[in-house]
């Protein structure tokens, strides 16, 4: 055999293995194009599915879009089981014993106001549609995928009298709370100061809410959820927002952030879940505040919401719930913060206002006229309130009582201190 057919096989190998890398590269390349397609289709799909038509459209100063969208072409009715649900424009009662809150404070140092939403600057919707803020496709981008887009990760409910804190540490979860337990509660209120906590890792978050809980911790869990929070990876900013949140199997399969799935039913024209509050605390100046109460109808059963006096949200379905069908078990107040231990190091993110509670009025967070609703659809101080913190160094909670305030709490922290690594 001759050199020159050596030489001429060689090349022909070298050229067939050039052949098969390209057709390789094209092909991975073809692949992730593929996969990039079907991707952005997937992405598109669901926001088809929450973004539903507007009869007008807001742009907010915070750059977020509130659509204005028909009552009755919400997100919640593509839940096969509301396909034919008859929307209840009003609770059949409310609790009886609302705080007045225009009361004035006695100590005019702890006097603080009422706050709203900022897309109201720029308008508002007309009567007989709701607000919902657009999602975008980079908030769904920002998600793990697009089927946990506007989910929390699970275990994320503070279990108080766990025999093993670090079960909840491992969930990288961490609290300050006020909480009762023991009795059968038919809802909750509180009035929560609002701040702007500051968050050191994108993909952490830092809220201060009421749980209504019933079930155990385990699969099982319900629970309904309402305040506000700061979550760059939900909403791709740090605003401080309103949100809600529920879920009937311990965060696994159900529920969802505000109506980024089917379930609360919203009746009203002014307040949307998951925009901006304005303005919020500054410390040693202004102190602004929230109340929410969420209370079980006694007629029909449903879970109602009130922002504020004079706004009734609207309300979860009873038949989206096992335990909760039925009455609560256990009621929380508080903060929650993921702590990623970013380094290595516990998180620098803040809870509440970032300050400890002995600070006290216009330094640290607090929730006040804190209470329970009875079975006499009663709003009732709560009996027995205990607290609950994994690491009182790095967030802590103090517990007071007053006459203008009735139960309250301080709450929060810095997160990584001297104290807390």
């Amino acid at each position: 055999m001759g050199l020159s057919q050596f030489s001429s096989r060689g090349r022909t190998s070298r050229g067939l293995a050039v052949v098969f890398c390209l057709w390789g590269l094209i092909s991975m390349c073809c692949a992730a194009r593929l996969s990039a397609s079907r991707q952005k289709l997937e992405v598109q799909k669901h926001l088809n599915r929450l973004n539903k038509p507007a009869v007008k459209s807001i742009e907010s100063p915070d750059g977020d879009i509130i659509d204005c969208v028909h009552m009755s072409h919400q997100p919640a009715f593509d839940h096969p089981f509301l396909k034919d649900h008859k929307i209840q424009m009003r609770p059949s009662y409310h609790p009886e014993g609302l705080f007045d809150e225009n009361k004035v404070a006695a100590n005019p140092i702890e006097r603080s106001s009422p706050v709203k939403q900022l897309w109201h600057q720029n308008g508002k919707c007309p009567e007989g549609t709701i607000p919902v803020r657009r999602t975008k496709e980079d908030d769904i981008l920002r998600a793990s995928s697009i089927k946990r887009y506007g989910r929390k990760k699970r275990r994320t409910a503070p279990q108080p009298r766990s025999a093993d804190p670090d079960l909840i540490n491992q969930s990288g979860h961490q609290h300050a709370i006020a909480y009762v337990q023991g009795d059968k509660y038919y809802g909750a209120k509180a009035t929560i100061n609002v701040w702007e906590p500051k968050i050191q890792q994108p993909n952490e978050f830092s809220l201060s809410q009421l749980w209504i809980l019933g079930g155990s911790f385990g699969e099982d869990l319900n629970s309904i959820e309402a305040g506000w929070q700061v979550s760059p990876d939900l909403y791709g900013d740090n605003n401080t927002r309103l949100f809600t949140y529920w879920t009937s199997d311990a965060y696994q399969a159900t529920g969802c952030y505000n109506l980024l799935c089917s379930g609360f039913i919203q009746i009203n024209s002014e307040i949307a879940m998951g925009a901006s509050i304005s303005p919020v605390s500054a410390y040693r100046n202004s102190q602004y505040d929230i109340s929410i109460l969420v209370w079980k109808d006694p007629t029909e059963g449903h879970w109602w919401m009130q922002f504020g006096n004079d706004y009734v949200l609207g309300y979860w379905p009873s038949f989206l719930f096992s335990y909760l069908a039925e009455s609560a078990s256990m009621i929380e107040w508080g903060g929650e913060v993921v702590n990623s231990q970013p380094g290595g190091q516990h998180t620098s993110t803040q809870m509440g206002s970032g300050h400890f509670p002995e600070e006290g009025f216009g330094k640290s967070s607090y929730f006040r006229n804190v209470q329970v609703v009875d079975s006499s659809n009663n709003l009732k101080a709560p009996k027995g309130i205990g607290t609950f913190t994994e690491q009182s160094n790095c967030y802590d909670v103090q517990l007071g009582r007053n006459g203008d305030w009735g139960q309250f709490f301080y709450y929060g922290g810095p997160g990584r201190n001297a104290n807390c690594a």
